[in-house]
């Protein structure tokens, strides 16, 4: 379950999703902003967990989420 959790951008808490900057595909490095969420009226930068590519995104600007709810899956990078 573990590794489960280093492949993708997780909701720290429930929010809405604001803004999301990265696409099925795109690569992407640790730290790196990949979507914005609103929370009990804070903004929240999403990072990438890890180096990798984007395998999914799981939401669309204004979706509503849970507390973990998974955002974004990475994969690793295809070279």
């Amino acid at each position: 379950l573990g590794d489960v959790y280093k492949r993708q951008a997780r909701a720290p808490m429930p929010g809405t999703v604001v803004e999301i900057t990265v696409a099925a595909g795109d690569p992407v490095t640790k730290g790196q902003s990949m979507i914005t969420i609103e929370s009990m009226k804070i903004l929240t930068m999403i990072t990438a967990p890890r180096d990798g590519e984007v395998s999914q995104v799981h939401v669309e600007p204004g979706d509503t989420f849970d507390k973990n709810a998974a955002l974004i899956t990475l994969r690793e990078k295809e070279e």
